[in-house]
């Protein structure tokens, strides 16, 4: 399918600056797998105070980017509703390995391939890459669930 640009994505995802950690979708099947980027620049606000001399992006932020476009695929996939009333939220993490630090001027290339999809669950196997080098490698669970109402402010 299409590329999608950060407009669109800000469309799925609830997710904001600083938290917001995909910049672009390159490639994507609905309900099978989905390829997008991440461009790690020296003015994260993570960098100020995670090693701030020897410059690492921490790795739960990786696995958290990983598990972003793992949730786009659910929303481009229709698995949930795109009006607002459901969020895909991080359920689990098994078999997490990190092969090498991720550090400014990279650009990570983040991948997720649905295994299944289950009453409201998926199974995702998920990758980030820095060209060729594997960074990271998980699989990830994301749960479907509806927003809580907003409780009316006392009068």
């Amino acid at each position: 399918m299409a590329e999608l640009d950060i407009g669109m994505i800000q469309r799925l995802l609830p997710h904001r600056y600083p938290m917001l950690l995909v910049d672009r979708v390159l490639d994507w099947e609905a309900g099978k797998f989905i390829r997008g980027l991440k461009n790690v620049t020296a003015n994260e606000p993570f960098f100020q105070g995670h090693f701030p001399e020897y410059k690492v992006m921490p790795g739960v932020l990786v696995v958290e980017a990983m598990a972003q476009v793992a949730g786009l695929l659910t929303m481009l996939s229709e698995f949930a509703r795109r009006d607002g009333s459901q969020l895909v939220l991080f359920a689990g993490i098994d078999e997490a390995r990190f092969k090498r630090q991720v550090v400014p001027g990279d650009t990570l290339t983040l991948e997720a391939n649905l295994e299944r999809a289950v009453r409201g669950i998926g199974r995702f196997r998920t990758r980030a890459t820095v060209g060729e080098n594997v960074v990271c490698e998980a699989t990830l669970l994301a749960a479907i669930r509806d927003v809580p109402p907003v409780p009316p402010l006392p009068v």
